[in-house]
């Protein structure tokens, strides 16, 4: 048989029995549109969180106070260094060659007050470099004023949201505030931002460092913020890091430095991992869909045996009769691959059109993968009805007419 002929004949063998045909398309179309959708899923979520950790910053270092060690002995066996990190040790590491920035960060939280208004939100205690270090934008005003940072002024830099509860759509700068005990002059409204250490930057109040300290009563600071040169200095810098604290720290190598390649690398592998692991699973679907080719075939075989005979008797070789049927297999695949890419990709654009914050990504590779996974187990699934039609008997199968 010419290869045009075996296509035309399968295509004829799908025509001829249309609902079953399509209910078998929409299994492969819907199995596939889940993988390539799951796998957009797990794509976007990676994006969206590395995105997220890169709006801290770039070349970014995160030094943390204390750190946490097995320590011998009876139960509790774990140990923590008490030292606290201070604005002096955060200051000393400007030392460094390798260190662009330092921007020492207090937290806590108080009361924010205006007139009869009030409003309990995250207090950040930072320095003028906080803003370079964490690329933040300012709708109004400026951010904290240049300036020793033991010294507090009492001015304060507001977020949208906390600024819009305060002086609804009033311009807040120059307005007078009360945080805790303390009054403060409003100087800069920050512009849309993002989650910075756990804090929405739309609802808090940023206040000098020394200030902060002052409000809380406490010289210990939550973190240092640290920029280095330049993706080249990071190690250097984090080396650094670690030698001047130990040096102010009696030889003690209490804090943790945490590189933001280093988190960005790790939650890369994470959540890459978890894309090809939902994705596998969703591939599941088509391993079901290539079994429901497979009865498809079965059935196709059973009914017609006699024009297997027929054509065997006219001169059919084995491979003639198998092309057959595996062509009628790869047909009922691959237009079920096509459709179910296509619908994944309408679910995909109709997604982001109504979410814009989280986008579906679609990898290379899903469709890719899909379209090889589909197709392979349609041609798998239908080896045997195939095998089976192959090796009717030509003389019992004209029987059977």
């Amino acid at each position: 048989m010419l290869p045009t002929d075996t296509l035309a004949s399968a295509a004829r063998a799908l025509t001829a029995h249309p609902t079953r045909t399509w209910l078998t398309l929409a299994a492969m179309a819907f199995a596939t549109a889940a993988v390539v959708l799951l796998s957009a899923l797990g794509e976007g979520a990676r994006r969206y969180v590395l995105d997220e950790f890169t709006q801290l910053g770039t070349h970014l270092l995160i030094i943390i106070p204390g750190r946490n060690e097995t320590a011998g002995g009876a139960p509790p066996l774990l140990g923590e260094t008490p030292r606290d990190l201070t604005l002096d040790d955060a200051l000393a590491l400007l030392r460094s060659r390798h260190v662009a920035r330092v921007a020492p960060v207090s937290v806590g939280a108080a009361e924010v007050s205006a007139g009869a208004l009030s409003r309990e939100v995250t207090i950040l205690g930072s320095t003028a470099d906080y803003a370079d270090v964490r690329r933040l934008d300012m709708a109004a005003g400026r951010f904290l004023p240049l300036g020793d940072p033991e010294r507090g002024a009492p001015v304060a830099v507001l977020g949208q949201t906390l600024a819009e509860e305060l002086f609804g759509a009033a311009n807040p700068v120059g307005q007078r505030v009360r945080i805790g005990d303390r009054r403060f002059r409003v100087i800069g409204l920050l512009a849309e931002g993002g989650v910075s250490l756990g804090s929405n930057m739309a609802d808090v109040a940023v206040i000098p460092v020394a200030s902060a300290q002052a409000l809380f009563d406490n010289p210990g600071l939550f973190r240092v913020l640290v920029q280095a040169g330049g993706r080249e200095s990071l190690a250097a810098a984090a080396a650094d890091i670690r030698a001047i604290i130990r040096a102010r720290h009696e030889g003690e190598d209490d804090v943790t430095v945490i590189t933001q390649d280093a988190l960005l690398g790790t939650f890369d592998r994470i959540l890459g991992a978890l894309t090809l692991a939902v994705a596998g699973i969703a591939a599941i679907s088509l391993a079901v869909a290539g079994v429901l080719i497979m009865n498809v075939m079965l059935v196709s075989v059973s009914q017609r045996t006699a024009e297997v005979g027929l054509l065997k008797a006219l001169g059919a070789r084995h491979r003639d009769v198998l092309g057959l049927f595996l062509t009628e297999a790869l047909l009922l695949a691959a237009a079920g691959t096509v459709a179910g890419i296509l619908l994944a990709y309408a679910c995909v654009w109709t997604f982001n059109a109504y979410f814009p914050a989280f986008q579906l990504v679609v990898p290379v590779w899903a469709p890719l993968a899909a379209a090889v996974v589909s197709i392979g187990a349609g041609l798998l699934f239908g080896f045997l009805p195939a095998r089976r039609a192959a090796r009717l008997d030509p003389v019992r199968a004209l029987n059977e007419v």
